[in-house]
This record gives C-alpha cells, structure tokens and sequence, in this order.
C-alpha cells in the first residue's frame, strides 16, 4: 500500500474580537439553521456529502449507535447551509473543557463550491462556537474556538480560516496509507 505525507494545521482564535466575518452571498437564497434534533441518518449524510471528494474516512466505518452518540452529546451543535431549501454543507461544533469549542467538520457539498457560501458558513459557525453556551445551560463561556485542517482538505480551506482571523498553533507531518477518495456512498467516486 502506498502513502502519503499529510500535514495538519490546529488553527485558533481566543475572543470573539479575532474573527473577520463575511456577508452573507447576494440574495435571498441562503438560510442557515441549527439541526436541533440529533439525527445519525442526516449528520452521516452531511458527512459523506461534504467529506467524499476529499478524502473524509474516519467516521466511514462507524455503527448507528457510534453516529448517535457522536451527535447527541451535549454542546455538540450542527449548523446547515441551505441554498433554496437544498442542503449545501455544515458545521459541527463540540463544547469541550475549560471552554473550548472546536469546530469538528466545515465545508460545503461540492456543487455549491465556488458560490461566495463557504465563507459566510464559516463565519456564522464561529459566531455559533463563540455564543455557544447561551444554548447549553451549565455550559462555561467559550474562551477559545479551534479547529485544524489538513493538505489533504480543499485548496482554499486554509486561507478562508486565515481570513476569518483564525491563528496557526501548531503543524503535524505525519506519513498516512493513501486511500482513494470514497465519494458520498460506497463505490461512488467524484467526477
């Protein structure tokens, strides 16, 4: 099997002042909204959707129940962009400790790529890490969101965190098997 060398880049911001926000895409045809009833079916689908042409595999292999817990833990949030009522990608956010939100997935479907969207997303779901704790009663004041990325992640991830005021804090190499990209469900494979 062969590999490949990946780098991961774990980004922060630490107050609410560091992010940069974007407008919303001309129009009246974005809407985001949190997905309030934890769904495995749906957050899979967000999942695979979003994650196939770019090589997300590490939550392929997960059961029902490991989806289920993954999505209905407390301070875990899913907020959705959809474009005319059609999903066009996500956020996933997770409370941790010492009030630590991470934002655990971001990124759009591949046909809404290129649409002024990922931007606006991303900035509404740092709002969402950072105003966390007004939904979650017992929840500590978010003093930190994070998150990391990698080479293996689309061509424009890392500058749009850049932009959006995100901090690099620390880069991992690490030698990985190269698997081929899995495509929304099994044996598709992207255009």
């Amino acid at each position: 099997m062969s590999t490949i060398n990946v780098t991961t880049w774990s980004l922060e911001q630490t107050s609410p002042d560091d992010l940069v926000p974007v407008a919303p895409p001309a129009g009246d045809r974005l809407r985001i909204v949190r997905a309030e009833v934890p769904s495995p079916e749906f957050s899979r689908f967000l999942y695979t959707s979003v994650g196939g042409d770019i090589r997300w595999t590490d939550r392929l292999p997960w059961s029902y129940e490991q989806w289920q817990q993954a999505v209905d833990r407390p301070g875990v949030e899913t907020w959705v962009a959809y474009e005319n009522g059609t999903p066009a990608g996500y956020v996933e956010l997770d409370a941790q400790d010492e009030g630590a939100v991470e934002i655990v997935y971001f990124g759009l479907i591949p046909a809404f790529r290129g649409r002024r969207i990922g931007g606006h997303l991303l900035s509404y779901g740092i709002q969402r890490a950072w105003d966390l704790a007004e939904r979650h009663p017992g929840r500590g004041v978010t003093k930190r969101v994070w998150l990391h990325t990698c080479s293996k992640d689309g061509p424009h991830a890392m500058a749009n965190y850049e932009r959006r005021g995100f901090r690099l804090f620390d880069t991992k190499v690490e030698e990985e098997p190269e698997v081929a990209n899995p495509g929304p469900w099994p044996g598709a494979h992207p255009a």
